[in-house]
C-alpha cells in the first residue's frame, strides 16, 4: 500500500494553509499505547490519553483526517445511523438510553474541543430534520418519546414554519435539535492533532500498519520503516484498514456518499435557506446541506457501495439541490468530492476489545462527528481507568458483513429504498395539487 500524501481535493482542504505531512516511523519504538489510524477516532482516543498522561503513538498510512473524517458533511448531533426504535429493541430500553447518552456526551466532547482548539472551525448552531411528505403526528410522537425517554428536547415545526426558512415545496414538516451543530471537520481533526503533539503525542503519517502480532503481554504493530511494541493497541482504520482483523475485515462495509459546494451566491442562498443550522431530509439515502463562507452552500447526499467517484459529480450534486431549491437557478459548482465510510450492517459503531490489549473503534458511516468522539473518551477511559462502558456496545459487535453478497444487498437495499423514496415524495406531491385546486364552482 503506498501511502497519500496529499489530501484529495475539497473545499475544506481549500479553506485551509497547506500543512507539511508528518515524517513516517522509522526504526522500533516501544510505548504504552499504539493507536492506528488517524481518522477522528483515532486523534481522539489518543488526543484523551495522552492527556491523562499516557505515552501513545498514533500511525496514519496517509494523512490526518485523509478518509471520511476530513471529507464528511460537519454535522455534530446526538444518536447513531441506526433508529432509536431498532436500537431499544436489539440492546433493550435501558441499553439505548445509556448508549444515547454516551452519543449525547460525544456531542459535547467536540463541542468543548473545538471552541478550545479550534474556535474558527465552529459553524452554525441547531440541525433541522425534514421531511419530505407529511408526518405532522409521527414526528410529534417522536419529539415526545425523546424528551420523556431520552431526555433529548427537540422543537417540532409545522408545515408553514419549514417552509418559511426552508423555501421549498418539497418540504412538510420538521424536528429542530438545537443541541446540535455544524463544524469544519478537516480544520478540527487537524487542531486535535496539533494539541496532542503539543501534550506529547507521537504522531507518524505516511506509515501503514502492514502486520499486527502478539509478542508475551504486549502486541507489535509492523510497519514498513519500523515498528511499535506496545500494552495496547487500538485499531481506528475504518474503511481503509484491511488485513489487521479477521473480524473488522468481515464485518465494516465501505459505502460512499458525495459533497459539492457552489461558488459564492450572495443573497440568493439565503433566499433560499433562511437558517445557519444544518439541513437533512428523510430520504432513506438523504440529502444534508448547510450554508458555509457566507453564501455557499454544501450539499451532501446518496450512498452507494461503489468506491471510485463517479463523473460530472459536481453536475450530480448541483442537480439533487436544484430538485429542492429551483430558485437557485444554475450556480457553478466550486467543488465536489466523494467520502468513503465504514459501516457494519447494523449500522451501529464497532467499539470494543478483541484480545487482551487489543480494541477497536470503528464503522462511524451516517453519524461519525460524535461518535467517533464517544468512542475515543470510552476506549481511553477502558485503558486508563479499566472503565467497562465499552461493553454498551456488545450488541453491536462484529459480525459477518456479508464479503462481496454484503456489498451487492446494501447497494440493492439502498436503490430499493430511493425508490420507495421517490413513491413516497409522488403522493405528497400529488396530495398537494390536489389541495391546491380551488373548490370547483356549484
Amino acid at each position: 500500500m503506498s501511502a497519500q500524501t496529499e489530501l484529495p481535493r475539497s473545499w475544506y482542504r481549500a479553506m485551509l494553509p497547506e500543512e507539511a505531512p508528518r515524517a513516517p516511523l522509522s526504526g522500533d519504538v516501544e510505548t504504552e499505547v499504539c493507536v492506528i489510524g488517524a481518522g477522528l477516532a483515532g486523534l481522539t482516543t489518543a488526543h484523551e490519553l495522552v492527556r491523562r498522561g499516557r505515552n501513545v503513538v498514533l500511525i496514519e498510512a496517509n494523512r490526518i483526517a485523509w478518509g471520511a473524517s476530513g471529507r464528511n458533511g460537519g454535522f455534530v448531533s446526538a444518536g447513531y445511523a441506526e433508529g432509536i426504535e431498532a436500537i431499544v429493541a436489539r440492546a433493550g430500553r435501558d441499553a439505548a438510553v445509556a448508549l444515547h447518552a454516551l452519543s449525547a456526551e460525544g456531542v459535547e466532547h467536540v463541542r468543548g474541543l473545538v471552541r478550545r482548539i479550534a474556535p474558527a472551525s465552529l459553524g452554525g448552531p441547531g440541525w433541522v430534520s425534514v421531511m419530505r411528505h407529511p408526518a405532522a403526528a409521527e414526528l410529534e410522537r417522536h419529539r415526545d418519546r425523546m424528551d420523556r425517554d431520552f431526555g433529548r428536547v427537540l422543537e417540532y415545526w409545522p408545515s408553514e414554519r419549514t417552509r418559511a426558512v426552508l423555501k421549498s415545496r418539497r418540504y412538510y414538516e420538521a424536528l429542530l435539535d438545537p443541541a446540535a451543530f455544524h463544524i469544519q471537520p478537516l480544520a478540527y481533526a487537524r487542531a486535535l492533532a496539533r494539541d496532542g503533539e503539543a501534550m506529547g503525542l507521537a504522531l507518524h503519517e505516511g506509515t501503514p500498519a502492514t502486520r499486527l502480532a502478539r509478542k508475551g503481554a504486549a502486541h507489535v504493530v509492523s510497519a514498513p520503516e519500523g515498528s511499535i511494541t506496545a500494552r495496547h493497541v487500538v485499531l481506528a482504520v475504518s474503511a481503509y484498514g484491511r488485513g489487521l482483523s479477521r473480524a473488522l475485515d468481515r464485518t465494516v462495509l465501505p459505502v460512499a456518499t458525495y459533497v459539492g459546494v457552489t461558488e459564492p451566491l450572495g443573497e440568493l442562498a439565503g433566499a433560499a435557506i433562511a437558517t445557519p443550522a444544518a439541513i437533512s431530509d428523510d430520504r432513506r439515502a438523504g440529502d444534508y446541506y448547510r450554508l458555509v463562507d457566507g453564501s455557499r452552500i454544501l450539499w451532501g447526499g446518496r450512498i452507494t457501495t461503489r468506491v471510485s467517484e463517479p463523473r460530472r459529480l459536481a453536475q450530480m450534486m448541483r442537480r439533487d439541490m436544484l430538485s429542492v431549491y429551483p430558485q437557485l437557478g444554475l450556480p457553478r459548482m466550486d467543488f465536489a468530492w466523494a467520502g468513503l465510510m465504514g459501516y457494519a450492517r447494523h449500522k451501529m459503531p464497532v467499539i470494543g476489545r478483541e484480545a487482551e490489549g487489543l480494541w477497536h473503534a470503528t464503522a462511524f458511516g451516517g453519524h461519525g462527528l460524535n461518535t467517533t468522539a464517544m468512542a475515543g473518551l470510552v476506549i481511553a477511559r477502558a485503558i486508563d481507568e479499566g472503565d467497562d462502558a465499552f461493553r454498551r456496545f456488545a450488541p453491536f459487535g462484529p459480525t459477518w458483513g456479508g464479503g462481496p453478497f454484503g456489498r451487492l444487498g446494501v447497494q440493492l437495499s439502498y436503490w430499493g429504498m430511493q425508490i420507495q423514496d421517490r413513491i413516497d415524495e409522488a403522493r405528497a406531491m400529488r396530495r398537494q395539487r390536489r389541495l391546491s385546486r380551488p373548490s370547483a364552482a356549484r
